[in-house]
């Protein structure tokens, strides 16, 4: 049962100079009743500005939080909070300080009761001796012990704590946190601490919430503390589990340290920067011939690159995805549209290739590509996965090849994911080759291969030819699923950060002017030129405007969501759907599985860049954080990823190692 709910917060700061600082960025966290849940992280990562919005003392600029279904908007008897500092009143004795807020907060009861109160939690911290006594003859320690009697007098609903035992001596702190634990057990409180003390997040934590570096800091991993209560320090210390937590937690910060050295090491190359604030106003952009470059190509022909300062945009159609990688990688294109995992695998060195860091600020779609079988195999009887498993049998010594784009493509990871989820090992029961897209068909005609994972419109195209039925869409693997997204090398990001923000802005209305229905006739018009997909406009129209026809005998149906290119926050750089496209990659073999897979992820996720364009254009600056849960059921945990990817049936050994940053 969720207790405290965090939805979605922004922090925004305002600056002297007219400028913004976002200190938190779309932070969403659900708190059990009587759970306690550390947060933890670097100095400037904002873990006491998420304290205090919790505590209703500060406000968040977006989103909110929700204490047993009503908003906090203000500071509340229901909400305690104990600071570093004590905030006790100088002239008031122990008893008074703690008196003074059960008056406040129990007027409604005698001065006896009242009196009673307080006095039984003096003696639950133990300063029977001291109650007379005023702060300035009290040790740190007392200080602290005052501080939290006040707070547990009153009976919060939650007890918030910002490092309440971090000016103490060890010894002290040590008899505090036994302290703590013993209270909050038998109260059972919901409590939420800030701390920078690892072995005290352990000693006392059920859930571990670490934060990524700011600006921008977000919640980076969430660690369950599997240790059984009641707890004891040394009962603790000694759990089989404790080091290879302590050392996550640690590794963890380390990575966050290093991720913040390499971009304070980062230097800048002079650039002339153009009259319209720009680094680089003339591009060279790489795209397939798909209907998914349609972001591309309509931003160019309906005047969006131009809008927002690219003077001149020359958009090159590549034979290959390798060509696109190769193109982006070299320099030769400033930016590219790219399969979904290309940046991750190209900035991971996939397939023994020298690591390129590439970065994504944007996802130009969503959806948009299917599973098509030959007519051969659709006169066998195969009409689903379970029809192709039965038939590999039947044939156990005939040759099945199935064409992918690229190793990288969701094409190829969601054609992996569909058959494995079959029982069809895909590198043992299939052969897969790479083919460039409009080659899919010509390889279906002539029977190289006996079917294909491709985008549109190369799975109409087949079932208007009568040569191929569509097995299963995208939509029918992983509803929205990430298609297509933007790449650039991050040397080229950190060389033109406005022409980077620039671009992605143009990308943005193009995508909205993608998604309005209304608008598609012309597109598919103007995909059909000779310049771009050259192809009959008929093979587009199936799942961008009209009904889809699978192919197969059923009735053709309209896909609003099968061509997706902005609505529902399409465009945010999602970090757990990259995060599951990294797991994927390490489960055939096609890259290592980096120990540290936050600061991965987030360097090739560039959601500033993103926020920065987005709110520019008063577009939504926060992403989807709909869980991922593909058609066999099975829902995908970012939390333990190495332990998802350790489930998988199907897979090659993989390896894990800690990468690069």
């Amino acid at each position: 049962m969720t207790f405290v709910e965090v939805d979605h917060v922004d922090r925004i700061f305002n600056l002297p100079d007219g400028g913004h600082y976002i200190a938190l960025k779309n932070i969403e966290l659900k708190i059990r009743q009587g759970e306690f849940v550390s947060l933890i992280g670097h100095s400037g990562c904002g873990k006491s500005t998420l304290l205090n919005i919790i505590a209703g003392l500060d406000k968040a600029t977006y989103g909110g939080v929700i204490l047993e279904g009503r908003e906090v908007k203000e500071p509340g008897p229901d909400r305690m909070v104990v600071f570093q500092n004590y905030s006790l009143l100088p002239w008031l004795t122990v008893r008074e300080n703690i008196g003074l807020a059960v008056d406040e907060v129990y007027q409604d009861k005698s001065a006896k009761e009242r009196h009673t109160i307080v006095e039984e939690h003096i003696d639950m911290v133990k300063l029977r001796h001291a109650t007379d006594k005023r702060p300035g003859e009290l040790s740190g320690g007392m200080k602290q012990r005052v501080s939290i009697a006040r707070a547990l007098a009153i009976r919060p609903k939650l007890l918030l704590l910002d490092e309440p035992f971090g000016a103490l001596d060890a010894l002290t702190r040590g008899s505090l946190q036994e302290q703590l634990m013993k209270i909050c057990n038998e109260y059972k409180l919901t409590c939420v601490m800030v701390t920078h003390d690892v072995d005290e997040a352990l000693l006392l934590s059920d859930r571990i919430v670490m934060l990524t570096n700011g600006p921008e800091a977000h919640i980076g991993q969430i660690l369950e503390v599997a240790i059984p209560r009641p707890r004891q320090r040394l009962q603790v210390v000694n759990h089989p589990s404790y080091y290879a937590f302590r050392n996550e937690i640690i590794y963890f910060l380390n990575q966050q340290k290093l991720l913040k050295q390499r971009k304070n090491q980062l230097v800048e190359t002079p650039v002339i920067v153009s009259r319209n604030g720009l680094e680089k106003v003339n591009l060279d952009i790489g795209f397939i011939p798909v209907t998914d470059a349609a972001p591309l190509i309509v931003a160019k022909e309906k005047g969006f690159f131009a809008k927002h300062g690219l003077e001149e945009v020359t958009l090159s159609a590549e034979p290959t995805w390798k060509e696109i990688a190769k193109g982006v990688g070299t320099g030769r294109l400033d930016a590219a549209q790219m399969v979904a995992g290309m940046p991750l695998a190209m900035s991971l060195g996939a397939g023994d290739k020298a690591p390129v860091p590439i970065v994504t600020a944007m996802t130009l779609s969503r959806s948009g590509n299917a599973i098509t079988l030959s007519k051969k195999l659709y006169e066998q009887g195969v009409r689903s996965l379970s029809d192709l498993k039965a038939l590999i049998q039947e044939k156990e010594n005939t040759s099945f090849s199935l064409g992918i784009v690229h190793p990288a493509s969701m094409q190829n990871l969601l054609l992996r994911y569909w058959l494995a989820a079959g029982d069809i090992d895909p590198d043992k029961d299939i052969q897969l080759e790479v083919i460039s897209p409009p080659q899919m068909i010509n390889a279906l005609k002539s029977g190289t291969i006996d079917g294909y994972c491709v985008g549109g419109p190369w799975n109409t195209h087949a079932v208007h030819d009568e040569i191929g039925f569509v097995a299963a869409t995208g939509l029918d693997i992983w509803a929205g699923h990430p298609e297509k997204v933007l790449g650039v090398t991050e040397e080229w990001a950190e060389k033109y950060p406005n022409t980077h923000i620039a671009l992605v802005k143009a990308l943005l209305e193009a995508c909205e002017y993608c998604d309005d229905l209304r608008n598609r006739p012309e597109i598919i018009e103007i995909l059909s030129r000779p310049e771009y997909l050259n192809i009959d406009s008929k093979s587009i129209r199936p799942g961008f405007l009209g009904a889809y026809n699978r192919g197969d005998g059923t009735e053709a149906e309209f896909l609003p969501t099968y061509n997706q290119f902005h609505v529902n926050k399409a465009n945010y750089p999602e970090r757990t759907e990259m995060l599951w496209i990294m797991t994927q990659l390490a489960r055939w073999g096609l890259i290592t599985f980096p120990k540290n897979w936050v600061s991965i992820v987030d360097r090739v996720c560039r959601t500033d860049v993103y926020g920065a364009a987005a709110r520019e254009l008063g577009f939504l600056d926060i992403g989807r954080d709909a869980p991922i849960k593909l058609f066999d059921g099975k829902v995908f945990d970012s939390s333990e990823p190495i332990v998802y990817l350790s489930k998988q049936k199907i897979k090659h050994q993989p390896r894990i190692e800690e990468m690069a940053v």
